[in-house]
């Protein structure tokens, strides 16, 4: 049972390693594309300042809140 579980892994792992690399090209396996450099400076800076912001944002709410 066991060894039938190992050889089930094993040709589970060499087919994902097989099939499921991208040939090794930069950026081919990120959900943003790296071509413009502008735009993904300013998706960068959106995405950090909000969550840097966020907090802030709270505590404001918190001390306007009656």
């Amino acid at each position: 049972m066991l060894g039938r579980a190992s050889t089930l892994v094993r040709s589970t792992l060499s087919n994902s390693i097989r099939y499921g690399s991208h040939g090794g090209i930069p950026g081919e396996n990120l959900p943003f594309q790296l071509h413009n450099r502008y735009r993904l400076t300013a998706w960068f800076c959106v995405f950090f300042g909000s969550g840097l912001a966020l907090p802030f944002v709270v505590v404001r709410h918190q001390l306007l809140k009656k």
